[in-house]
Parts: structure tokens; sequence; C-alpha cells
């Protein structure tokens, strides 16, 4: 069972021993975050969420995506066109398997979420490309937010 982190200050930055990830981590979660892998498309719990809520890192507890900036991209994993702060996420250069992407990453704790692409709707043209392995989604429910 995973714990669940709490949010980090948003300017700190969150270390832990690989031990310490794989303990804390779902399989799929280690896998995805701190091993930069990708889940199948059309397969993760949170690419058909609908609620309205708060998605958050699940290593380290950061916010990163707001429910209101999540769209249907229609490519199997939960897109969304901005994240709820710049400073939240760190962008890279990845040429791996033979393609030139920009990685995402989450700016606390360093766990891979995804990619971000230039084919998004507007006002942005972003797609921000998650898996949702590395979120966490807090519900809001009458003006509070709880876990789902």
């Amino acid at each position: 069972m995973t714990n669940t982190p709490q949010p980090p200050d948003a300017s700190a930055k969150v270390t832990r021993s690989d031990a310490e990830w794989r303990k804390m981590l779902t399989p799929e979660q280690y896998r995805v975050l701190r091993e930069k892998g990708t889940e199948r498309p059309f397969t993760g719990s949170l690419t058909e969420n609908h609620e309205t809520g708060n998605y958050h890192c699940a290593g380290c507890g950061a916010l990163l995506f707001l429910s209101g900036a999540k769209f249907d991209s229609g490519c199997g994993w939960p897109s969304f066109v901005i994240p709820a702060d710049s400073r939240a996420i760190d962008e890279h250069e990845d040429r791996s398997f033979g393609m030139r992407r920009v990685e995402v990453t989450c700016a606390s704790c360093g766990g891979h979420l995804g990619h971000v692409f230039p084919d998004g709707p507007r006002p942005t043209g972003l797609r921000y490309c998650i898996n949702s392995a590395s979120l966490t989604f807090t519900r809001e429910k009458d003006g509070e937010t709880s876990p789902s």
C-alpha cells in the first residue's frame, strides 16, 4: 500500500533514497516516476476522470494540475493545457527512442510525469500528456478537497 505524501513547500526539494521511493510507491508508480516509464494508453485510472479537483504528484504530493485545465485529447493519457503553477514542473529535452520530445518532471521531487506537445487547444496550444501513475487526485466537494 502507498503512503500519502504531504505536499511540499513550493520551494522545497524532496529527496529520498531509492529504497525509500520503492517502499512508498507502487511498482507501477516507481517504474513511471523514478525510471521514466510510460503506462499503456487508455489504462490509467485518471484518463477518464471528469471530477472537479486537483492533481498532485504521486511521489511528493506537490500540486501539479487543476481539473479545469484537463481536456479529452483522445491520446490515452490524462491531458492538460497548463500546469497549476509554472514552477511546479520542469521541462527537459528527451531524445530517447529516436524521437525529440519535451519531458515533464515534478519540480519538487524530479519524478517523471510525461511529456508536453505543441498540439493542444487554445489558449496555450499545449498538451501536457501525463501518466496517471504519476498523479494522485483530490476531489473537490462542497468547497473542500478530499482524497479520491
